[in-house]
């Protein structure tokens, strides 16, 4: 099963969208970093991503982005393979 790395925060509803997600397609543990607890690590993140907003998503060490990519990738059928790697 492939590492999952998301960076969120605890009230984020997308963040929670792509953990029901990633949970329903089999993967037993996410790799959190809750950027609203540390929030040097949003910098990191947006130096890394280019982006501000969570969640930020990485299947291994590929970007995907936010939930918008991570279920735009499930629907056109690639998110299955990358979980499987």
């Amino acid at each position: 099963m492939a590492n999952i790395l998301m960076y969120a925060t605890s009230v984020c509803p997308y963040c929670i969208n792509a953990e029901r997600l990633l949970t329903a397609k089999g993967v037993k543990e996410i790799n959190k970093i809750r950027v609203d607890l540390q929030p040097e690590l949003r910098l990191e993140m947006m130096q890394k991503t280019g982006r501000r907003t969570v969640p930020q998503i990485y299947i291994d060490e590929q970007h995907i982005g936010g939930f918008d990519e991570l279920r735009a990738l499930d629907l056109a059928g690639g998110l299955d393979p990358l979980l499987a790697q």
